[in-house]
């Protein structure tokens, strides 16, 4: 039965000893994951009693390990619920209730946090033990596998689910847009628990019977020494960690040769950035797209035009893309809009949240609530990011699931929280907030508070206490208002 498991097992059938993962000095080949993977499927059938439609949730770093889950899940038409280790124990905790894992798979160094956020759960050791294996199971490319929770407008991420047949066309898309083939060796830094990390080179790669060096978490340092020593030719990164190559003190001097490019997505690309790379030699693309397009859907190709400047590309191979007005109409070039997609790459939905699943879907196209152009030639400009979103360091961050942490505190009246520029991570929250009347707060009170329920990169860089907001007619913050207060944290 065909499922994505099965392009590892016909990987590991042409190509036995080909190495598949590289990781921490240890080679493993096409034969041995095509085995681990049969392992891991047993471990999770007969283990944990997990049947075809279950959760299985992961937290921890990158590893040969959650690949083994991805694909023994797929093999089993079981969900892999990836888990963000930077977040708080009450954030991972709303997920855990919300998506209902079997069981949930754990590093030694994230388990406190698991066990606070989610007491009664079974957890199993990252590993998979020496063991009997499953070869065959009843998934198919029609099951979901993925589910990958993103922060919602409402305060609250929401889940989105993907099938195993979203990442086979995500996987044709990368290799149409990185001219990938089985002789390539890839360089993974990017954590496995965003789409971006996992699907836009990774499990392509593996489709294709490449060659993957993974890292745990991203260091500029190994990864130059990696470049260098491994002689990956492709790799992904988002600006913010393209930005801490370049200050590295061995990029001047690093060997990219071998790089035949690095791509990059997630926030708009300073041209400053692009410049730094390609002055290397080493062509920039630019990849556009969501958690809700697995996420690859519009990009620029290795060997195509790369001139344009700003331009995230053309739609995908296997991707529609348009700029529609509010109207749903096709807005002519040169004029803004939303943002659509439509393909099989597309989630099936929000997790047990029809009407989320409802209000961003129009006639088969997702409305990304980005805006952007499309010049002549049909190439892509997106301006603005969804509205009110802040992106830190790749990270997104929704302004309302912070202001819904402030307003928990006894002191706090309104609100608001907005991005501000910074030379480091592009833009970090800052918040605005009107005090009850008669109360006393200091700006590390506020900061400790979300921090004990929101990951660090959430919690406000600055604090600016107001007497009031400015708010519409409606009572809708007026954003533009306070925009020109915040200045820059540099």
């Amino acid at each position: 039965m065909t499922n994505l498991a099965s392009f590892i097992d016909r990987n590991a059938a042409f190509g036995p000893a080909k190495v598949a993962i590289r990781f921490e000095g240890v080679s493993i080949t096409y034969a041995g994951f095509a085995e681990e993977i049969g392992r891991a499927a047993h471990l999770l059938r007969t283990g944990y009693g997990v049947q075809a439609g279950d959760r299985v949730a992961v937290l921890a770093a990158n590893g040969p390990t959650y690949l083994s889950l991805l694909y023994a899940c797929a093999r089993l038409g079981v969900i892999l619920l990836p888990l963000n280790w930077r977040l708080a124990a009450a954030e991972l905790g709303y997920i855990l209730r919300h998506a209902e894992p079997r069981v949930a798979f754990a590093e030694a160094e994230f388990l406190d946090a698991l066990r606070e956020a989610a007491p009664g759960l079974p957890t199993a050791p990252f590993e998979i033990p020496e063991g009997e294996s499953d070869a065959e199971g009843p998934g198919t490319l029609d099951d979901p596998v993925l589910l990958v929770y993103t922060s919602g407008t409402t305060g609250r991420p929401k889940g989105a689910l993907l099938r195993q047949e979203a990442l086979f066309h995500n996987a044709v898309m990368s290799h149409h847009m990185h001219r990938m083939g089985a002789e390539d060796h890839i360089l993974s830094v990017l954590p496995f628990f965003h789409v971006g990390g996992l699907n836009i080179q990774t499990t392509p790669a593996l489709q294709a019977g490449a060659t993957v060096t993974i890292h745990s978490r991203f260091q500029p340092d190994a990864v130059l020494a990696a470049i260098m020593q491994d002689r990956p030719s492709l790799t992904l990164l988002v600006p913010a960690t393209i930005r801490a190559l370049l200050a590295a003190p061995g990029w001047a001097e690093a060997d990219l040769s071998s790089l035949r490019a690095i791509s990059t997505g997630s926030e708009p690309v300073h041209r400053a950035v692009t410049d730094a790379v390609m002055s290397r030699g080493v062509p920039l693309l630019q990849v556009y797209g969501a958690t809700e397009s697995c996420p690859i859907a519009i990009y620029t190709r290795l060997g195509g035009d790369l001139s344009r400047g700003t331009s995230t590309g053309l739609p995908g191979l296997l991707c529609e893309a348009r700029i529609a007005d509010d109207a749903g109409r096709d807005c002519p070039h040169g004029i803004a809009g939303e943002v659509l997609l439509r393909g099989r790459n597309l989630f099936c939905g929000y997790w047990r949240d029809e009407a989320a699943t409802r209000a961003c879907m129009e006639n088969g196209w997702y409305r990304t609530g980005d805006i952007g152009t499309r010049d002549a030639d049909g190439y892509f400009h997106v301006h603005d990011r969804r509205k009110n979103m802040i992106i830190s360091g790749g990270e997104n961050i929704y302004p309302a699931e912070v202001e819904r942490v402030l307003l928990e505190h006894p002191a706090i009246a309104e609100a608001a929280v907005l991005g501000a520029p910074d030379p480091k991570w592009q833009e970090v929250p800052v918040a605005f907030l009107v005090l009850r009347a008669g109360m006393v707060l200091e700006e590390a009170a506020v900061r400790a508070h979300v921090s004990a329920q929101l990951a660090r990169f959430k919690v406000p860089r600055r604090v600016i206490f107001t007497d009031a907001l400015p708010r519409t007619a409606l009572g809708k913050v007026r954003h533009f208002e306070l925009r020109p207060l915040i200045g820059t944290t540099a």
